[in-house]
């Protein structure tokens, strides 16, 4: 875990900072251990997997002043448990977490598909908005499976916590961003309350 902290927390969190801070953003690093922002707990498969943890809890104080003065927080999923152990937590995860603690509008995770598919061995087949109940249908009929389940259930849960939406791109479009925030059509799949 000791790697993984250094590489997540030390290389990867600070590389995106200075990128950010590079294209004219202020953007300030931090990990779910910073002023315990993100609590862990054991995930119920980790003696297989190792450090992998789970949400248990999320203190967003810290984030209020570095939201508030416009700057960007960049978070490392490394978060500790009660006891100090170090955890790496799915990121999606994290994310919807975090959102529904500062109350966020809106949730918007990126990923290297489209979105969610109606039929997921056809790229074409794009399901543009869709509501927590069927969502939870395309799960439960096996439409949506393997690494898009984490994260409907991370999007279904911050919705459930007071987030508006929650939109699930493709970051490999250039600009995805900006076309699912500020255009009408969007870019992936946006599921509501």
């Amino acid at each position: 875990m000791e790697v993984v902290e250094m590489v997540l927390v030390g290389k990867v969190n600070k590389n995106l900072v200075s990128l950010i801070n590079l294209a004219g953003g202020t953007a300030v690093g931090l990990c779910g251990k910073d002023a315990r922002l993100i609590t862990a707990r054991p995930s119920p498969n980790a003696a297989a997997l190792g450090f992998v943890g789970e949400v248990a809890r999320v203190d967003a104080t810290v984030l209020h002043p570095i939201i508030a003065s416009g700057h960007i927080p960049v978070i490392a999923t490394v978060a500790a448990d009660e006891t100090g152990q170090a955890y790496n937590i799915n990121a999606d995860t994290a994310a919807g977490e975090i959102a529904a603690a500062v109350g966020a509008e809106k949730l918007l995770l990126l990923t290297d598909v489209s979105g969610i598919l109606a039929d997921r061995n056809d790229p074409g087949s794009l399901v543009k908005e869709i509501d927590i109940a069927g969502v939870r249908q395309m799960v439960s009929d096996g439409q949506v499976a393997g690494g898009m389940i984490p994260k409907v259930e991370c999007c279904v849960r911050a919705l459930a916590q007071g987030v508006h939406t929650a939109s699930i791109i493709d970051g490999r479009v250039p600009h995805s961003l900006l076309l699912e925030i500020l255009t009408d059509e969007g870019t992936g799949t946006m599921i509501t309350g």
